[in-house]
């Protein structure tokens, strides 16, 4: 009988584990589209320049824009060693 509860725990837990997806952000890009799925999974698309071009394809799904968090924002240029400032004096 002791058998039966361990094989029966030990299915019970091969049949728990998920598949582990390794999760990949694009760093070209700096807006991602998170995706619910059926069964609780998301996902991330990191593929859209724009928040417009996100939104347009989160229409009739289960999904909303995020920012980034691995875009790495352009650098202001450097000119002689002194930042350039566009506010005026």
């Amino acid at each position: 009988m002791w058998m039966l509860r361990w094989l029966f725990l030990g299915s019970a837990a091969i049949l728990a584990i998920a598949s582990a997806t390794a999760q990949t952000y694009d760093p070209s890009y700096p807006v991602c589209l998170q995706r619910w799925e059926w069964g609780g999974s998301t996902y991330f698309e990191c593929a859209y320049t724009s928040w417009d071009q996100c939104r347009a394809t989160t229409i009739g799904l289960a999904a909303m824009c995020v920012e980034n968090p691995y875009w790495q924002r352009p650098q202001p240029r450097r000119s002689a060693g002194r930042l350039r400032s566009s506010a005026p004096y």
